[in-house]
């Protein structure tokens, strides 16, 4: 999704070379994944030539946010406490971020 957010629009190929320069995958990878995302909204393609062409459908932040929610409700049962709890365990959070977040929590979302 960085990727075609970063470009507007992207086949799947423009996709995988951006991929390929930061680590090894396969074309097939991006190409599934791509896909998954079309499915479930967060993309719209068209036909371009023998290609596809995808842009994003939704702003950034709404994706990130169902993401976010997705990730929580599989993974931790949809409570955002035992992530928390993991990044503070596993010393992930920053002393900056650890006070943002504070500050958020102050704040009342």
């Amino acid at each position: 999704m960085k990727l075609v957010w970063e470009r507007q629009e992207a086949t799947v190929r423009e996709v995988y070379e951006d991929l390929l320069q930061r680590r090894r995958i396969a074309y097939t990878t991006v190409m599934t994944m791509m896909n998954v995302l079309e499915r479930k909204g967060h993309l719209r393609k068209r036909a371009e030539g023998r290609s596809f062409v995808y842009r994003s459908v939704r702003p950034r932040r709404q994706v990130v946010r169902a993401m976010v929610k997705d990730f929580l409700d599989r993974v931790f049962g949809g409570s955002a406490e035992p992530l928390l709890v993991h990044l503070l365990e596993d010393k992930q959070l920053s002393e900056r971020d650890l006070e943002a977040v504070a500050r958020r929590i102050r704040k009342g979302r």
